[in-house]
């Protein structure tokens, strides 16, 4: 049986992660921090699983790392634990450079210590592109980060490639591209407008404030996307990966899809501009190119835009109901 410890199991994509390594029968170890409050929304349902079971681990603590690995004894190690939210960045900028950036460095050097055949996977994202010097990019693209969310997950990336050239490491680096779903956390504008959109159909609110409505990304669904990273981790060679669809969709597109699923065609009167959303450092368009990863992977996005954006609306009508 295959074992394998999930960093951030507690958010959108280390849960999907989880399910989908049970379902193929490893056991999972899912790594989350100490905290008086525990937040087991996406993995309630996991607790029960024989396969399954929790570790305490702390990204800034480098030999709670280490001990998980022990625990855990993984052949596979999938980090997805960050400061993920772009916009608090900005706020915790020193926190997310901690967690976010050196965290991958105390994961590798941790592996490295526990001295054991691991294969590691780094959650990088398309925001290390930031003001895109190429459209679509691919794995060859020069990076221009826009937020010290984006030059963290830089360091993460470019510290998991100088520890697989420099130690032999099998490590690998997913450039995900936006992904988001029903597990997608509140904060973020996506889930921000579903959830906006079920309170409005509900008649529990009247309106939502966003920011810049014409930026656009190149949108999937997360269960998609975490696919991609275990077939990473199945190659014989580690290489680095751009995970995304090719298409870009702006904010005024999502919120028309949005509303579609509660057979709203004008949104315009529900929803307000607030300058307290706006980034000090825009990044207007990101799209990437996966041509590598479905000739060297064979993976593609399978899950249609309007169908996700309506299953994460219709789990938030579902949610506010209960």
């Amino acid at each position: 049986m295959k074992t394998a410890l999930v960093t951030g199991i507690n958010g959108q994509d280390g849960s999907y992660m989880a399910d989908l390594l049970l379902s193929m029968g490893y056991k999972v170890f899912g790594m989350e921090r100490r905290s008086s409050r525990e937040n087991r929304d996406n993995t309630g349902h996991l607790t029960d699983d024989p396969n399954f079971e929790f570790v305490k681990g702390d990204l800034s603590d480098q030999n709670s790392l280490l001990r998980c690995l022990k625990i855990a004894e993984p052949t596979e190690v999938y980090n997805f634990a960050a400061q993920s939210f772009v916009g608090e960045s900005w706020n915790t900028p020193e926190q997310t450079s901690d967690i976010t950036g050196l965290g991958a460095l105390r994961l590798l050097e941790a592996i490295r210590e526990y001295g054991e055949d691991v294969r590691f996977y780094q959650a990088s994202s398309s925001e290390m592109f930031g003001r895109m010097v190429e459209n679509p990019a691919t794995e060859r693209t020069p990076f221009y980060p826009r937020s010290p969310y984006g030059v963290s997950k830089l360091y993460a990336h470019w510290i998991t490639k100088n520890y697989r050239e420099s130690y032999d490491m099998f490590a690998v680096s997913g450039i995900l591209f936006n992904h988001e779903s029903e597990r997608r956390g509140i904060e973020f504008v996506t889930r921000k407008i579903t959830d906006g959109v079920a309170r409005i159909a509900l008649g529990l609110s009247d309106s939502i404030s966003l920011g810049n409505l014409d930026a656009k990304r190149d949108w999937g669904y997360a269960p998609d996307y975490v696919e991609a990273a275990w077939r990473m981790l199945q190659q014989d060679t580690p290489d680095d990966y751009v995970i995304a669809t090719g298409e870009t969709r702006s904010i005024r597109e999502f919120l028309d899809a949005a509303f579609a699923a509660v057979d709203i065609t004008d949104w315009t009167t529900y929803v307000k501009q607030d300058p307290r959303y706006f980034r000090p450092a825009e990044v207007d368009v990101l799209r990437g190119d996966y041509t590598k990863a479905r000739t060297e992977l064979g993976w593609e996005p399978r899950t249609d835009f309007n169908t996700w954006v309506q299953l994460m609306v219709e789990n938030d009508i579902h949610l506010l109901q209960q």
